[in-house]
């Protein structure tokens, strides 16, 4: 079977060293030397000014609604992974659905500003696929209505934008560290930030606002493990091999793909790229099914990425969005990773050309 994703794992060797460090000073969690390690290379890496290292991207979203104080209404994207909405349910606030553009999938600035009311405090935006939000006109937005920035940028790790990190942009941004993401602690995420005094807050937030015997704020639990760190600093100095290889993939699937009636999200001018996925978007449903069904019986999975659109979720109906809901029936991400060959990637192209027969 070819997935859709394959977790990397580093040399055995490399991976054990950091665990006998483990073994003998049974420091396994609680913001220990590695957690603390990851932190400080993962700003240096992504030149950002504060960072937390949390169990997972979820939790990072959760405690940034919290921390930012985000009441009442929260406009957000329909197109973008479930936790984008469930965390602004979670926090008892009110997803409002700004569709998305058809170049990149991202939310649409030009459908926020109408969207806006006295009850909204928050943009919450997805860097879909790793692709920038145009990040200029949704600050220039929340700059005039005094409205928070939250970025969903899960994907976006090791993207640049006008030569900035993108997980650098907005009040707060979130990543995901997954097991199937480009970089990964096998379960993970961070909360980054440049505001010294919301890190502080942060801080406190993921460990359930107290340090040692000082009570200091509400919290929960949102740490993670020395484990989990140990992976990231293991695969941390891999990142340039991992996004170079991505990029060869997704050239091979262009020259090959790109004849038949299928497109790709663009990025913005100015953009290095990631290469976190490759979503390829049909012209209808049913050509989609016929193509996943195809490549099924061949051992190839793929995953209709994102489905359904937001704002048909059975337990919470949004308005309308007509690009979204086009959208979300006619993507589908096709198998991208570290390890996957040429011949791999061909033969994909190949049941993808017999499917169109």
């Amino acid at each position: 079977m070819i997935n859709v994703t394959r977790s990397y794992l580093p040399e055995i060797e490399a991976y054990s060293a950091y665990l006998k460090i483990l073994w003998n000073n049974r420091w396994l969690t609680n913001n220990g030397i590695f957690v603390r390690e990851l932190e400080e290379k993962l700003k240096e890496y992504l030149h950002a000014q504060e960072l937390l290292f949390l169990g997972n991207g979820t939790i990072a979203l959760q405690i940034a609604i919290k921390a930012l104080d985000i009441t009442g209404e929260v406009i957000t994207t329909p197109f973008s992974y479930v936790a984008t909405t469930t965390c602004v349910l979670w926090e008892n606030c009110t997803p409002v659905y700004a569709d998305i553009n058809k170049i990149d999938y991202n939310i649409d600035p030009e459908k926020i500003e109408a969207l806006i009311t006295s009850k909204t405090s928050a943009i919450l935006a997805t860097h879909v696929y790793g692709n920038p939000c145009d990040v200029e006109a949704i600050q220039s937005i929340a700059e005039k209505y005094k409205l928070k920035v939250i970025y969903d940028g899960a994907h976006a790790f090791g993207t640049k934008y006008k030569g900035k990190q993108l997980l650098t942009y907005g009040d707060l941004s979130t990543c995901s560290f997954h097991a199937t993401k480009i970089f990964h602690t096998i379960e993970g995420g961070a909360i980054i930030t440049n505001d010294k005094l919301l890190a502080e807050k942060l801080f406190l937030y993921r460990s359930f606002g107290h340090i040692g015997d000082e009570y200091l704020s509400i919290g929960i639990n949102g740490k993670n493990s020395e484990f989990h760190a140990a992976m990231g600093l293991a695969l941390l100095p891999m990142m340039p091999e991992f996004i170079k290889r991505r990029k060869e993939i997704s050239v091979l699937y262009d020259s090959h793909l790109l004849q038949f009636p299928l497109t790709r999200p663009l990025s913005l001018p100015h953009t290095e790229y990631n290469y976190a996925y490759y979503p390829v978007s049909f012209e209808t449903e049913e050509q989609l099914l016929k193509t996943k069904s195809h490549l099924e019986q061949n051992k190839i999975n793929t995953r209709r990425y994102f489905y359904p659109s937001l704002n048909n979720l059975p337990y919470f109906k949004g308005e309308a969005c007509p690009v979204s809901e086009a959208a979300s029936l006619r993507m589908l991400a096709l198998p991208i990773y570290y390890e996957l060959t040429d011949e791999e990637i061909m033969m994909i192209c190949d049941k993808i050309k017999e499917s169109f027969a």
